[in-house]
């Protein structure tokens, strides 16, 4: 049994969790503990007692340990890539690449942790001086999803130890290998006893612990719409400070002087790479009308070439949906569309085995066209690989279609007009723009985050991340 770290020990459960391989469902990944309510006061408890000395550490200190995390996760990428592409389903290049961009983003946090910076201000009154400065916020709840096992976690530990809080992780209940191996890591670099913990448990007990204790400062989701919304008046009633990532029913726009090429592949590795369990998927494809009947014609005849089978083998594009709840909504969702009218033009099928004949959550990419704004596979995320073609008259049209939605994390266009590609960046309304790439896929060093329904607070990554896991504090000296 993989236990929970609590006040720097390990701590055994009376429930434990079996982790298994969606692409082999007879396989055991391994069986996790499941933290308590009592556990997870434990953690916090623990968080509170040692973030004061935490907070006070060197800056050199917390590079070392920071650092020395990022060295090994990066040397270890083929193993923990190995593991993330195993419980979660995504192919073994995409999880070794994950792995890396979460080495990275604890390296880049070990440098920000000796870049900490503030004012020396000159006041308004004679003889006296203002510096202003940025202190830990304190003790930090992150709860994290299941479709970036090892990355999501990373984006949220590492600043939040770099600038001195202590730390309470509840990662989600499908995919604890990665968190756990990320806190075996941290644990073994050195950090002092409570600074960091990891409670696995189910959220309805160990996420609400998190949201009610009051010990807690902070708390920092990646999750759905609707938990989010539970997070922030759970925050808003004690006045706690919270970050919310959630949605997104991401726009990608094809106009007619598109290079078809780059479109059908900016499309095909937004809609269904990671089985389109990406966040920042583009799920609706808006594309003007002298291109669309070719770009549809190239987009089906790419999907021909995509092979879904196990995650972990050669040559694999598509791996499996993560688990059967989701494999159910996804086929719920193509079912709804079919009855909204939208056309199937590829793809939509469940595959019971892969080419081993191992029992597995697979799903053949689906693509619809003439579709419509108002149908639900337009309007709701479905969070699987199901993308949908909006016919639009003109580029005015379909920048409107693409802003037309309730979320604005990310949005794409494909173009070879530099006036469009530039006027696209400054009226989408969205979090993040790409021009001629995959809306999915970004840096580790640059903000992350959206508007309207899909985040809420400051940005992640990069520095930005300051925003959240400081607090200002300005100070003033008579001299």
């Amino acid at each position: 049994m993989f236990k929970n770290l609590i006040n720097g020990e390990w701590v055994g459960a009376s429930r434990t969790s079996r982790n298994i391989n969606p692409s082999d469902t007879r396989d055991l990944v391994g069986e996790y503990a499941q933290a308590d309510a009592e556990q997870a006061r434990q953690a916090i408890a623990a968080a509170a007692r040692a973030q004061p000395a935490w907070g006070l550490s060197t800056p050199q200190q917390r590079f070392d340990i920071l650092d020395a995390a990022g060295a090994e996760i990066l040397a270890r990428k083929a193993e923990l890539g190995d593991l993330l592409a195993r419980e979660e389903g995504k192919t073994l290049p995409e999880a070794v690449g994950e792995v890396v961009r979460a080495g990275n983003i604890f390296k880049f946090f070990a440098g920000e942790a000796l870049r900490a910076s503030g004012d020396v201000l000159a006041s308004v009154r004679p003889g006296v001086g203002v510096e202003v400065t940025r202190e830990p916020v304190g003790v930090v709840g992150l709860i994290t999803p299941w479709n970036f096992p090892i990355a999501i976690p990373a984006w949220k530990i590492a600043p939040a130890l770099a600038f001195g809080n202590a730390v309470v992780l509840k990662p989600a209940d499908l995919v604890p290998g990665s968190a756990w191996a990320i806190a075996d890591i941290l644990h073994r670099a050195g950090l002092p006893a409570g600074v960091f913990n990891l409670v696995m448990g189910r959220g309805s007990e160990v996420g609400q612990v998190l949201l009610d204790d009051a010990l807690v400062d902070a708390i920092s989701f990646t999750g759905s719409v609707a938990t989010g919304q539970r997070i922030a008046a759970a925050c808003v009633k004690r006045m706690a400070k919270f970050q919310l990532e959630m949605g997104g029913k991401n726009p990608m726009v094809v106009l007619d002087d598109a290079d078809l090429g780059v479109a059908v592949n900016a499309a095909v590795n937004s809609g269904f790479f990671s089985t389109g369990q990406r966040c920042t998927a583009s799920s609706r494809v808006i594309v003007t009308e002298g291109i669309h009947d070719r770009f549809v014609a190239a987009m089906a005849e790419r999907m021909k070439a995509l092979k879904v089978d196990d995650a972990r083998k050669a040559g694999t594009d598509i791996g499996p949906v993560v688990d059967d709840k989701q494999l159910a909504q996804d086929l719920e969702y193509i079912g709804i569309g079919k009855s909204e009218g939208a056309r199937l033009v590829a793809g939509g099928e469940a595959v019971e085995r892969n080419a081993d004949g191992a029992p597995g959550h697979y799903l053949r990419p689906a693509l619809f066209a003439d579709t419509t704004k108002d149908m639900r596979i337009n309007r709701e995320e479905i969070f699987g690989p199901v993308v949908s073609v909006l016919r639009a008259r003109d580029y005015e049209e379909a920048l409107a279609l693409a802003n037309d939605t309730p979320f604005g994390l990310a949005a794409g266009i494909a173009t070879t007009s530099l006036k469009h590609a530039t006027h696209f960046k400054r009226h989408s309304q969205a979090g993040m723009v790409m021009v001629n790439l995959p809306t999915a896929g970004v840096d580790y060093h640059v903000p992350f985050g959206g508007r309207k329904g899909s985040s809420f607070g400051p940005r992640e990554q990069g520095r930005y991340a300051a925003e959240f896991y400081t607090t200002v504090k300005t100070a003033y000296t008579q001299a």
